[in-house]
């Protein structure tokens, strides 16, 4: 047993030091994910209101209108397409995800743009997955998450160990997600 508890702590305390970094990656981005409906984790939203004389109703001209208003508004680089979402709406579409809404009637609009918000919109991207690289790696820092729980019912012997207060605190951390899922769900 002497020997199981020495080689826990060695395997807990080196292979915890490797994944220090992802542990705190998966903890902040999971942190940001649980709480999309406060705020968007990935990308920060700006709108900029305006108004223009340019004519954006339905004619053969449109497009040469849309640019015009772009060059007035944004840049006519950024323009992907544009629709009408009804008689009075025209939607442009600009790259990146962000795009501009303007009353054909009035000529009142909005753009609203989309910034990656930094550090969060990687570290986010982490925890769907891209690609079979980080697939792999994740399931390695799983499997490490799963030795880390087994090495710690053997590394404090005795009242404070698993067999006692450690014990405890084991069981009600696997009673208390269950119990969730049983009331909650």
């Amino acid at each position: 047993m002497k020997q199981l508890r020495k080689w826990s702590r060695i395997l807990h305390r080196d292979i915890g030091y490797f994944f220090i970094g992802t542990t705190l990656i998966y903890g902040l981005s999971g942190i940001a994910l649980n709480h999309m409906s406060d705020w968007n984790p990935n990308y920060s939203v700006e709108v900029n209101n305006f108004s223009t004389a340019i004519n954006l109703e339905k004619s053969n001209t449109i497009k040469e209108n849309v640019l015009k208003l772009l060059d007035e508004v944004d840049k006519r680089e950024n323009y992907k397409k544009h629709y009408y979402r009804n008689e009075n709406q025209l939607k442009i579409f600009l790259k990146g995800g962000s795009s501009i809404v303007v009353n054909v009637s009035n000529g009142k609009g909005y753009a609203e743009y989309l910034k990656k918000r930094p550090v969060f919109y990687e570290v986010n991207y982490l925890h769907y997955n891209p690609n079979k690289i980080w697939m792999w790696f994740s399931d390695i820092f799983a499997g490490a998450l799963i030795l880390f729980a087994i090495t710690s019912f053997f590394m404090v012997k005795g009242k404070k160990g698993i067999t006692g207060r450690g014990g405890i605190y084991a069981a009600l951390g696997i009673l208390f997600p269950i119990l969730f899922l049983i009331f909650y769900l």
